[in-house]
């Protein structure tokens, strides 16, 4: 699942062995949050430069546990390895996946996606968890369902039970292994309804509500269900929702 992070250094409040720490505000360093969207994967330790700092790490989670405002892993500088590992196996790790340059003052949300046997680099996104401008709400919406439409997905966020057939969509043709930019809107009372469809096209395949008050940001990663005996059961209807500030 995850395989080798070179430039990437995790903490853990209990991984004293690497120095690292986890945060929930502003750092000097980089920090990060991970998130598991490999459909297929099983428990994987992860490791950082030879120890283990987060143990069975399953299929969509996040970590750290999410919270308001987002927690973050705060990072040492320099050239760091990630490694992912069966539980129980410390000798034969996952093989590499990729190579960051993370900066100081920064976070980033980390998403592994793609298949086990079939690896795409993970998704490294640019995280903006300053306050949007007053009387708004902030969304961004991340694609890692390997089941989503060949052209993408269109976006719209819509009063709940607004009929989209008129309406423009916010986002548009986001692929899969893609994360949008951030969409500013004003504050509704009663919330958004978050609805995704494939581009261009008017038919739902999510409607998520969205009851988020004034100055908030929400990011919402769209991922598949969960392989049963080795067998895709297709894009869940159920994203995940990360209430990034609240």
């Amino acid at each position: 699942m995850f395989r080798t992070l070179t430039t990437l250094s995790l903490t853990l409040a209990l991984a004293a062995l690497s120095g690292v720490t986890t945060s929930c505000g502003s750092s000097d360093r980089p920090q990060i949050r991970v998130i598991n969207a490999i459909p297929d994967s099983g428990s994987t330790d992860i490791w950082l430069n030879g120890a283990k700092i987060i143990p069975d790490l399953e299929f969509g989670i996040v970590f750290p546990t999410p919270t308001t405002p987002a927690a973050y892993l705060a990072v040492a500088s320099g050239s760091d390895i990630i490694q992912g590992f069966e539980p129980g196996d410390t000798t034969n790790p996952i093989s590499p996946i990729g190579t960051f340059n993370l900066n100081g003052s920064t976070q980033y949300t980390v998403v592994a996606v793609g298949l086990e046997l079939n690896d795409e680099p993970p998704l490294v996104l640019t995280d903006n968890n300053r306050a949007p401008r007053s009387g708004n709400v902030e969304f961004r919406i991340v694609n890692a369902s390997l089941n989503s439409p060949a052209n993408g997905v269109d976006v719209y966020f819509v009063p709940p039970g607004t009929d989209i057939t008129s309406y423009t969509p916010q986002i548009t043709a986001l692929g899969q292994g893609q994360g949008s930019a951030y969409v500013s809107i004003p504050f509704l009372d009663g919330g958004y309804a978050v609805v995704i469809t494939a581009t261009a096209k008017k038919t739902e395949l999510i409607a998520q509500p969205s009851a988020t008050p004034s100055g908030s940001i929400t990011t919402i990663v769209i991922v598949d269900n969960a392989y049963v005996n080795g067998v895709s059961n297709g894009m869940s209807q159920t994203p995940l929702v990360l209430n990034d500030l609240n």
